[in-house]
């Protein structure tokens, strides 16, 4: 496997149109891209948790985003979602982005973080099956794809129901 070493860092203002355009490359359609800018403008929008990955040349290869959510009233983050360019995925760029927005999210005090993502990929960074917490989401996904993280330990998890950001539409 291509290793790859990139810079994290946390988005700018002058990355938006590169963070659009891995949305785009990375994925099928524009569902992503256009969140991430309808998420900008929501108060669910967390400053510093945007998180960029370039490469040692500065071009931008990859973004994840945690944004607020709350578990009932709990308050958490989402990780969604984490994007790579096409011709970086599977060379330690997303998991360098991943690891980084995670490290930026604790050091900020947050506690929690949800994910509807890839079961093979995610737990790497920790994550377990939300269900197992007595954590569910307000739609029908594959169990074993709804996953949380504690980011402090002294923190267990809450039970309770995810509630999106209003731009998720969920």
């Amino acid at each position: 496997m291509l290793r790859c070493r990139v810079i994290t860092r946390p988005e700018t203002d002058a990355d938006i149109p590169a963070v659009r355009r891995i949305n785009l490359a990375a994925f099928e359609t524009p569902l992503e891209a256009d969140l991430v800018d309808a998420l900008r403008s929501d108060a669910s929008w967390i400053d510093g948790l945007s998180v960029v990955a370039l490469t040692e040349d500065g071009e931008l290869v990859g973004h994840a985003l945690l944004t607020r959510c709350h578990i009932d009233d709990t308050p958490a983050l989402c990780l969604a979602p984490v994007a790579i360019m096409p011709e970086y995925q599977r060379s330690g760029v997303g998991s360098a982005v991943v690891r980084a927005a995670l490290r930026a999210a604790g050091d900020g005090g947050e506690r929690f973080v949800t994910v509807l993502g890839h079961p093979a990929y995610y737990p790497r960074f920790g994550f377990t099956r939300a269900s197992g917490h007595g954590i569910g989401l307000p739609i029908e996904a594959p169990d074993e794809a709804v996953m949380a993280l504690a980011l402090d330990p002294a923190h267990p998890l809450p039970a309770g129901t995810v509630r999106y950001a209003a731009p998720f539409g969920i």
